[in-house]
């Protein structure tokens, strides 16, 4: 008895150092960095069309974390993320050559918003969204637009304090999240004329609505979204401005959990105007879409009447 007794110490003991020397690997390592990737350069071709589709696609996607107090894509404290990822300041992207990105090429951009993964081989955790899918031409224009002369693009000096990343991010990005694959093909959105694949195409790729709106950050998939964690079933924890948890909504064709009972009309109003049917505002950070043009809401719309419905109550208090 005492025997067994002994070897069942041991085997604990043993249990709780492997564990013990992971968790202790896991938190010196970091965030993973990778061998420095061999970039292909990429030409683009700038015009005014080009920077001014970029500017709009980009004041739906970089805007909310990359804008700073100076009026420009500077960078700050991202308040709205979650306090188990850590704490976080979003980098200075403007065209300081020092400070921002201006002598990244246009291919170590692609590279990087396609895969999470600098020229230097650093790898952008969780909270930087990894555009895959992104169609060539959107990814183009954005990439115009970044090295633009645009005025939010002007140098700016703004350096920001290390991230302060918590154990569960740097878990994650040791084995869960790791660098998307460059794409070895060209890259074409779906014709605006088929609503049901243009709205998918821009709720996953475009905008990526899903990463909020699924129930985990976590849990989430970013080469093919309809496998994440409650696909839009909304729950996924959220911060407001006031620091609160918040909970995202459910905007499946649910009729009594979802958006089933909505029209395109209240549908459209909290896109462009972030008011619920009710009247009521939405809360930050669902911020009204008013660069969205008419034919991406419509397509959302389209695209979300085919998804399955979800029965997933999701706490909303304070609305």
């Amino acid at each position: 008895m005492k025997k067994a007794f002994k070897i069942l110490l041991y085997l604990i003991i043993a249990v709780a150092v492997i564990i013990l020397s992971f968790i202790a690997y896991i938190q010196i390592k970091g965030i993973p960095k990778y061998d420095p990737p061999v970039i292909k350069e990429l030409t683009i071709n700038p015009t005014p069309e080009k920077v001014e589709e970029g500017a709009r696609i980009s004041s739906l996607l970089c805007s909310n974390c990359h804008l700073g107090k100076d009026g420009r894509l500077s960078g700050g404290p991202m308040k709205d993320l979650d306090p188990s990822f850590g704490k976080v300041w979003s980098r200075n992207i403007t065209n300081h050559p020092t400070y921002g990105i201006g002598k990244w090429t246009p291919g170590e951009i692609a590279y990087f918003l396609r895969t999470g993964v600098r020229k230097d081989g650093t790898y952008a955790p969780i909270w930087m969204p990894k555009f895959t899918n992104l169609s060539d031409a959107d990814l183009e224009c954005i990439i115009c637009f970044l090295k633009s002369d645009m005025p939010m693009l002007q140098a700016s000096e703004a350096v920001h304090p290390a991230d302060q990343i918590s154990f569960l991010s740097k878990f994650l990005c040791n084995v869960v999240f790791k660098p998307m694959t460059f794409p070895d093909k060209p890259i074409v959105a779906p014709d605006t004329s088929d609503r049901v694949a243009y709205g998918k195409y821009v709720l996953q790729s475009k905008i990526e609505c899903f990463t909020c709106h699924s129930a985990d950050f976590k849990k989430l998939d970013m080469l093919v979204p309809e496998h994440s964690m409650g696909y839009l079933g909304g729950g996924n924890t959220l911060i407001d401005l006031e620091g609160r948890k918040i909970y995202s909504a459910n905007i499946t064709p649910d009729p009594v959990t979802g958006i089933g009972k909505w029209t395109y009309e209240d549908f459209y109003k909290a896109m462009k105007e972030g008011k619920r049917p009710d009247g009521k505002l939405l809360r930050y950070p669902m911020t009204p879409k008013t660069a969205m043009k008419d034919f991406e809401i419509q397509g959302i719309w389209a695209y979300l009447q085919t998804v399955p419905r979800i029965t997933n109550v999701v706490d909303r208090t304070g609305l």
